[in-house]
């Protein structure tokens, strides 16, 4: 580990906010923030999920984002990959800003130039494992590309289960199918929210195996919002929220280190 894991918090003022992310060159960018804030409701019932956040991802980078309940995370994710709208602020996939699109052009966005895996895993009942894989490009009327198919199904050990149902696997292994799903198209970025969320240990372990490989050996750009400090500790950098502004990060980081971190956000 480097000592720059230690040091944002070790000057950090009790109760402040962290300065907002320096944004790295554009072209290594794969999705940015801008004083992005999203408010629920109106007048005195009103709540601020996001404060002004501005933030940046980084191409080829496992990014993990962690707080607090309410703090923010999902939310941020859900504006930052176009399934939800900002109140203010701007968000960006690549150069294309979101809030000037239609919600037909948001539509394509999300299934040309994004990956998802969820906590629900979100396969299909009646569809088996490959159908469930090739959907989006399906619906989209592209062609599979069959040797990056193999490819994929191979890596993530599903070449023996592609004609399987969902309900004849378990779930690591239709996680695994969600994880092919979202890396088959070749996005720029998969977004996963709690992907490990419904799993036991190995299989969590599996799935965050899968996920660093991607970006380790194919250059995948990976986001992800989770509670578990093992699982963040699969990441690059993690991002901490609270009261939804950006509040610390980690870089390299360790179980213990996350941990530690969490604690004094809690107590702040």
């Amino acid at each position: 580990m480097t000592s720059d894991s230690s040091t944002s918090a070790d000057h950090q003022p009790s109760g402040a906010q962290a300065p907002q992310t320096p944004l790295p060159r554009r072209a290594s960018v794969a999705a940015h923030s801008e004083k992005l804030t999203k408010r629920y409701g109106a007048g005195d019932a009103a709540v601020v999920a996001l404060d002004g956040v501005s933030i940046a991802f980084g191409k080829g980078e496992f990014t993990a984002i962690m707080g607090p309940s309410g703090s923010g995370k999902s939310t941020l994710m859900h504006c930052m990959a176009g399934l939800d709208s900002a109140t203010s602020g701007r968000t960006y996939i690549g150069d294309t800003e979101l809030s000037g699109l239609s919600d037909s052009q948001i539509t394509a966005l999300r299934r040309d130039r994004l990956g998802f895996v969820f906590q629900s895993f979100n396969l299909v009942p009646t569809l088996t494992a490959e159908e469930n894989i090739t959907l989006p490009i399906d619906i989209a009327g592209k062609k599979v590309d069959r040797a990056w198919f193999a490819e994929v199904t191979s890596r993530l050990g599903l070449t023996e289960r592609l004609s399987h149902r969902p309900s004849e696997l378990s779930g690591g292994q239709q996680q695994r199918v969600a994880c092919a799903r979202a890396m088959v198209s070749r996005p720029e970025i998969i977004f996963g929210d709690e992907p490990t969320g419904n799993l036991d240990s190995n299989s969590s372990r599996e799935v965050l195996t899968i996920l660093r490989t991607a970006v380790d050996d194919i250059g995948q750009t990976v986001v992800i919002v989770t509670h578990d400090a093992t699982a963040a500790s699969y990441a690059d950098r993690v991002v901490f929220l609270a009261d939804g502004r950006v509040v610390d990060e980690l870089r390299d980081p360790t179980p213990a280190a996350i941990l530690a971190r969490m604690a004094d956000i809690e107590n702040l």
